[in-house]
């Protein structure tokens, strides 16, 4: 009786971490697979962009979608770079927050549309694949030469001289530092990582207590005693220009975009499907609900989860 509930209860997380930060869509149609299907036929230079719309399905929320989103949830807003910059008790709070995250963060396996999009890179479908994500979802599932815009949460550096550490040996500096905070029960719980946390955020950080958040010791540079960073584009920080004129260069030598996951709210991601309509390639959107790119003429909108459309198309 105990294996059983055992089982029934896994299986029950499975599901939620799978589907609780899905939103809710119509029922896929036939007319948008072959649309998709032709889509594809016709691309020989596909770049595809995707955004945190394609993680959901691994148990990693966003911040836009309707009902299920950060924004739409609680009105909750990430921390600005000028923030963590600027304010000790922000980095403090930043720090905590991603420590009781991390493993739960990194213990996130790819979703079949991950790995879809791999198989597509490898029957050479895919010419480029640009990501706005942080997880290193599509590396795991064996993709190789990812753009990643927003950099990844994997490591970490000074933003003085610019010294990188892997996330994982930070992990173990946060640890030593706070062993005497560590010691609660439901803290031990959350650094299992092996379930998800109702106020777990997009970026792999969770809501927690004052009196924790007060208590937490953050480290500072080895080398220059510098402020140490998570090697991402925070909201309110620039995209470094070098990448920005990469990408811009892919999407020249490409004959179609395929946006993936991602509302194109942020400009950071939309100048380029912008660059691409400007220059006439054709463009096509996998979103559910609303994206920056509607608009735009002669663009495909297909609204569906991602995973059941993409795997009923043939390469």
């Amino acid at each position: 009786m105990l294996r059983k509930t055992f089982k029934l209860n896994h299986s029950i997380h499975y599901e939620c971490i799978r589907n609780c930060f899905v939103p809710a869509s119509q029922n896929i149609f036939e007319s948008d697979v072959q649309y998709l299907q032709d889509f594809i036929d016709q691309s020989t230079r596909l770049t595809v962009i995707t955004g945190a719309g394609i993680s959901t399905e691994s148990g990693i929320p966003d911040y836009r979608s309707k009902d299920v989103g950060l924004y739409s949830k609680n009105g909750y807003r990430p921390m600005n770079y000028s923030e963590f910059l600027n304010e000790h008790s922000s980095r403090q709070r930043y720090w905590a927050r991603s420590f009781l995250g991390w493993n739960y963060m990194r213990n996130r396996e790819p979703n079949i549309s991950h790995i879809t999009l791999a198989e597509w890179q490898k029957r050479r479908k895919i010419f480029s694949c640009v990501t706005q994500n942080v997880d290193r979802l599509h590396q795991k599932a064996g993709m190789k030469s990812v753009i990643e815009l927003h950099g990844n949460l994997y490591t970490v550096k000074c933003i003085t001289c610019n010294q990188r550490q892997s996330r994982e040996h930070f992990q173990k500096v946060l640890t030593d530092l706070n062993k005497d905070i560590l010691e609660e029960d439901w803290i031990k719980t959350v650094l299992l990582g092996q379930s998800y946390h109702k106020t777990l955020r997009p970026d792999g950080d969770i809501d927690v207590e004052n009196d924790f958040l007060n208590s937490f010791q953050i480290p500072y540079c080895e080398r220059c005693t510098g402020i140490l960073k998570p090697d991402i584009v925070f909201f309110g920080d620039n995209v470094p220009l070098e990448l920005v004129n990469k990408i811009y260069e892919t999407v020249e030598k490409s004959d179609s975009i395929l946006v993936i996951g991602s509302s194109l709210q942020v400009y950071s991601s939309y100048r380029f499907v912008l660059q691409a309509h400007l220059s006439g390639k054709r463009i096509a959107i996998i979103n559910i609900g609303p994206t920056r790119g509607d608009g735009l003429k002669g663009v495909l909108k297909i609204e569906s989860k991602i995973s059941e459309i993409i795997t009923k198309i043939s390469t």
